[in-house]
């Protein structure tokens, strides 16, 4: 019954168990006892299942008496609904400068309450030019300002910070 290995390469069954002896367990989960891997095997080849060493670290290890095929496909299945429960966070950035016109703001407010509505997070960057860097000040006020106007949709995840030419805020969305 060696054939054909689907899923886990790392999964040892049947004739793939080199150890000379096993501890062998049931699908029902019932012990056997510790017995050699060749006369485990035969045990299983009788019942028409296969010996799967679900425990190769153990002393001895521990082999199951089981249907191969379905625990992959359940193995498998498993993999699926997990990672249809896993929620994907994108990051939006939106860039800002310290000489923003009050529209323009407005008009990048929205976005970003667009996105945080969405359930994506939002990074605002506020870019300093030449000597406006002097007043950083300025730009954290901008920041704050924006934050301000998109309370409702979200809040601010990490307050802002000075990188070297740019001062970045996250803000991550209301969970209703």
């Amino acid at each position: 019954m060696g054939g054909i290995h689907i899923a886990n390469k790392e999964l040892q069954a049947n004739e793939e168990i080199r150890e000379k002896e096993v501890r062998v367990v049931t699908a029902d989960g019932e012990q056997l006892g510790v017995m050699s891997s060749a006369e485990a095997y035969e045990l299983a080849q009788k019942k028409g299942l296969d010996l799967v060493n679900i425990a190769p670290s153990a002393k001895p290890p521990v082999c199951k008496i089981m249907d191969l095929g379905k625990y992959r496909f359940e193995l498998q299945k498993r993999e699926k609904e997990n990672k249809k429960n896993q929620k994907v966070i994108n990051i939006k950035e939106i860039q800002l400068s310290p000489s923003i016109d009050t529209n323009d703001l407005n008009t990048k407010c929205r976005n970003a309450s667009k996105f945080l509505s969405k359930g994506d997070k939002v990074k605002v960057t506020v870019r300093f030019r030449g000597r406006e860097l002097t007043h950083a000040e300025i730009g954290e006020v901008l920041l704050n300002k924006f934050a301000e106007e998109v309370k409702e949709y979200g809040s601010i995840d990490r307050p802002a910070k000075l990188e070297g030419r740019n001062m970045t805020m996250f803000l991550a969305p209301i969970t209703q």
